[in-house]
């Protein structure tokens, strides 16, 4: 599988560094979302929340619906920082022309959260302190994220940024299966204390029975940015602002503002901006309360869980690589419809399936087959959900104008975070009322049955396509 941006960019070798150093971006990110948030911390932090409530007389029933509850409130605040902050950021980064010293300014917290994440005992000393930090690096992550993005209608001709898009997307999710494998090889300890290849952690550097080598994937998880970002740092340089701009923040807010009655104004910009609002909402919950579902539902250990998103991560980077070939070739509004239908299978399936029964019927003692389902669940998680986040930013492209594009993407960024504390805390709502970590994904489905109807009005090629047949009601 390769990404060829040299095919891509015709203009020299710096163009072609740097599309490289832009992916690289993608790539010393995943692992905060592929090893923290899904598939290594999450759990972890599931498991010993879990069982701080279980210690204060909670069922593990009730015990796991707390926890999840507890995951689902943070996340919720967390989107809503990203939500408010995305389109200030954006409108000042493109007022200053420079993106650069605002990605870097934002990975130091992102660091130095990352490395909080080892002081999260087993005992739930910390419990609250390390929530709270690791949703800061999380915020400080995906706001750098936005930013970066902002970068990608300069990297390459309009017709290419699908591919661009991505390749970047798949690298990253690359990024993501190799440090899965290198934290169950050789840090991440299951029930026994010892790794996937049955080693003690950190080859008996960390103590297993304090969860030490689980504990250690925030370290790693800092150390993999810092040097991943090296690329990115050499080869990324920001261009040259077409015209000094007024930074006083009357006159930044004042553009912002223009920025936002013009989105408004352009109605497939508008549909786009509402749909993927709320798909890109329902995407968020899937990642984050997947480990904590296989946690709370199954009784995954976090070996399991990390060989789960390894699948997950290999059919993410497969998938998108080959979403970004099919944006080319069709454009990207096919490859958000299928993404979205798919995912939607997933959450129904997911709804359905539980240890003990399966669509209401009951399964024998020690059954497998909510193992295997869940894992094919996984790979379609993982590979639906990259293409439909590289198609996205390929729209959002068609719709955007370069010289705005830091406000055009802090735009894209609110609304795919203006409702992030919707299913956050839909799906604590549901599990709490409920009682049931399965039925607290109903929410999700009415995302995505929502994002995908408002799709039906955006034009396939942006706003230089004609309008789609469909007429919107709210017109």
């Amino acid at each position: 599988m390769a990404f060829a941006p040299g095919r891509i960019a015709g203009d020299g070798a710096a163009a072609r560094r740097r599309i490289w150093g832009w992916m690289f971006f993608d790539l010393a990110q995943q692992p905060y979302a592929t090893l923290g948030l899904t598939f290594v911390f999450g759990p972890y932090f599931a498991a010993v929340a879990s069982g701080l409530f279980q210690a204060e007389g909670a069922d593990p029933a009730e015990a796991g619906a707390r926890a999840q509850s507890l995951w689902g409130l943070a996340q919720g605040i967390a989107g809503t920082a990203i939500a408010l902050s995305a389109p200030f950021l954006g409108a000042w980064a493109d007022a200053s022309g420079r993106r650069m010293p605002w990605i870097l300014a934002l990975s130091v917290p992102y660091v130095l959260c990352a490395w909080s994440l080892w002081f999260l005992l087993p005992d739930g000393t910390n419990l609250l302190p390390v929530l709270a930090l690791f949703w800061v690096g999380f915020v400080a992550g995906e706001s750098a994220l936005n930013v970066n993005n902002a970068q990608l209608p300069s990297l390459a001709p309009r017709s290419e940024i699908g591919r661009v898009s991505g390749s970047g997307a798949a690298l990253g999710y690359w990024g993501g299966v190799v440090s899965l494998v290198a934290v169950l090889l050789f840090l991440a300890e299951g029930e026994g204390g010892r790794t996937l290849l049955g080693l003690e952690p950190a080859f008996g550097l960390l103590d297993g029975a304090l969860r030490e080598g689980t504990r250690a994937v925030g370290p790693f998880i800092a150390i993999w940015f810092v040097v991943a970002l090296i690329p990115f740092v050499l080869w990324v340089r920001d261009p040259p602002p077409e015209a000094r701009r007024d930074l006083r923040p009357r006159s930044v807010l004042r553009d912002l503002g223009r920025t936002v009655r013009d989105a408004w104004e352009r109605r497939s910009l508008r549909w786009f901006l509402l749909g993927s609002m709320l798909y890109r909402d329902g995407l968020g919950a899937l990642y984050s309360f997947g480990g904590v579902y296989a946690t709370v539902v199954l009784g995954w250990d976090v070996i399991l869980i990390g060989i789960f998103g390894l699948v997950a991560a290999v059919a993410a980077a497969a998938i998108t690589w080959a979403g970004g070939l099919a944006d080319r070739r069709w454009g990207p509004k096919p490859v958000l419809t299928a993404a979205c239908w798919a995912l939607i299978l997933v959450c129904l399936v997911l709804v359905g399936m539980g240890r003990e029964a399966a669509f209401g019927l009951p399964l024998p003692p020690g059954s497998r087959l909510p193992d295997a389902v869940f894992f094919v669940c996984g790979a379609l998680i993982g590979g639906a959900g990259g293409a439909l986040y590289a198609a996205s930013r390929t729209m959002m492209v068609r719709h955007s104008r370069e010289a705005e594009a830091g406000r055009a993407f802090g735009l894209f960024a609110l609304t795919g975070r203006a409702t992030a504390f919707l299913a956050p805390l839909l799906v604590a709502g549901a599990t709490a009322v409920t009682g049931s970590a399965q039925s607290g994904l109903v929410p999700v489905i009415v995302l995505f049955l929502g994002g995908l109807w408002l799709l039906r009005f955006v034009k396939p090629d942006g706003d230089r396509a004609p309008c789609p047949a469909a007429a919107s009601p709210f017109s």
